[in-house]
């Protein structure tokens, strides 16, 4: 299983790792004049333009992953896309998610998991009326097919399905 982390948790945990190795703060580091900003300060300012990062500023997705729909995050990434229709209720849906998190999407392409229940302004968008459709888009967000893949949810029934 692949971890996800935002640029805000890396920097988080970062600064716990540096937190961790200073050590107890004694009287005299307390006391101590800085001559230049310390680490964790500096981390502590990335922190928070991180934490005020709106969409257009989040890091691109690697081809060929498989991640969870955020908006804005179809213009950030290059190549292939298909937004994935889950219900978490769905067996079928379930069973190409866990493929999909087991094995990884297909090489090149990225699929992007969107909750079919709570997005109903993209199902909207796309003309979605069933859980497991797979939506291919362009990278403006523009549809250039879709194909519901309900009867065979599968990592190979989504690559024959690519247009």
């Amino acid at each position: 299983m692949r971890a996800r982390y935002t640029g805000t948790a890396v920097v988080l945990l970062g600064m716990l790792a540096l937190t961790a190795c200073a050590g107890p703060m004694t009287d005299a580091t307390a006391d101590a004049p800085s001559s230049s900003p310390s680490a964790s300060a500096s981390m502590m300012e990335e922190s928070d333009e991180m934490a005020e990062a709106t969409p257009e500023m989040q890091a691109p997705v690697a081809d060929g992953a498989y991640v969870d729909y955020t908006d804005g995050i179809i213009e950030q990434t290059a190549g292939p896309k298909a937004l994935f229709f889950h219900a978490s209720w769905c067996p079928n849906c379930r069973q190409l998610d866990e493929e999909l998190v087991a094995e990884g999407a297909p090489d090149g392409l990225t699929v992007f998991k969107v909750d079919y229940d709570s997005r109903t302004d993209l199902r909207q968008k796309y003309g979605v009326t069933l859980q497991t459709t797979v939506v291919f888009v362009d990278d403006a967000g523009e549809a250039i097919s879709s194909s519901v893949l309900y009867d065979d949810p599968s990592i190979a029934s989504l690559v024959a399905a690519i247009p």
